[in-house]
């Protein structure tokens, strides 16, 4: 057993079972945005681990991607008819007691549990890749970027939770509703009047405040994930110490983290 194995084995015994099935997701994802010229590239850990090890960190367990917010819309128009069936296109919209305002490409006959997952509400919990909406932004203070980013991404959470009729849901709504178009007018007007020269992850960016210059992203690149080839930023080395720092320093085992509580790779054969 060589030591890619073992470290999957220590993480999580499902592990390498999810890890094959979230690569066979990510190939339909591929075929599907190849064919329509949707771009995306691999992102974090996922573009970590094809810069590092050539395919997964070894105790990885998710897949992650990026499009542009115009890209990720068009995907989501187009990709929930050409799925295969036993793929599920997760967004608010197809799957409403989801909380997460994300897209995730969900396997329909597995079970992933991972942390801060609501045990019992009903919404789709397969195996899965996460698909990031990426928006690009002038060159501001980040000072001012990550307060506005943080108020719009929180007020679009809050509003989209279902609201029952007490005093308290009633004032949240009208409170985050006014957040909400208050800094849409902001990022807006800011947006029109400066040349946009950065990408930002939307859904991250109000826990981390990490950007990207652009030309760091585009025009695209390829790695090697694996046993194929994926779109990849147009320089992932900067795009990763952007991030990361080194990068391709092995961390200890007590900074090796993963997602998942629970993973079950086939529910029925």
């Amino acid at each position: 057993m060589d030591y890619k194995e073992q470290l999957r084995a220590f993480s999580q015994p499902n592990l390498r079972s999810c890890q094959l099935k979230q690569l066979s997701i990510l190939k339909v994802i591929d075929g599907i945005c190849q064919k329509h010229n949707i771009k995306y590239w691999l992102d974090g850990g996922t573009l970590l681990g094809a810069m590092r090890h050539g395919g997964f960190i070894p105790w990885d367990d998710d897949i992650d991607i990026a499009m542009d917010v115009k890209d990720l819309k068009r995907f989501t128009e187009i990709a929930p008819k050409e799925m295969p069936e036993g793929l599920f296109v997760q967004t608010p919209q197809t799957d409403p007691n989801v909380k997460e305002q994300m897209v995730k490409i969900r396997d329909l006959n597995s079970l992933y549990i991972e942390k801060g997952d609501n045990f019992v509400s009903d919404y789709v919990k397969g195996i899965f890749v996460d698909v990031f909406p990426f928006e690009s932004h002038p060159d501001i203070p980040k000072s001012l970027l990550k307060p506005l980013t943080k108020g719009i991404t929180k007020s679009i959470s809050i509003l989209h939770h279902p609201h029952t009729y007490s005093l308290r849901s009633f004032v949240e709504f009208f409170w985050f509703g006014g957040k909400f178009l208050l800094f849409m007018s902001v990022y807006r007007f800011l947006k029109a009047v400066c040349k946009s020269t950065h990408y930002a992850n939307i859904p991250t960016m109000n826990g981390y405040g990490i950007t990207h210059k652009q030309d760091t992203v585009l025009p695209l690149s390829t790695v090697k994930f694996e046993d194929s080839d994926f779109p990849a930023p147009h320089n992932p080395d900067l795009y990763l110490r952007n991030i990361y720092g080194n990068y391709m320093e092995i961390p200890p085992i007590e900074k090796r983290h993963f997602h998942s509580v629970v993973i079950v790779p086939e529910l029925t054969k």
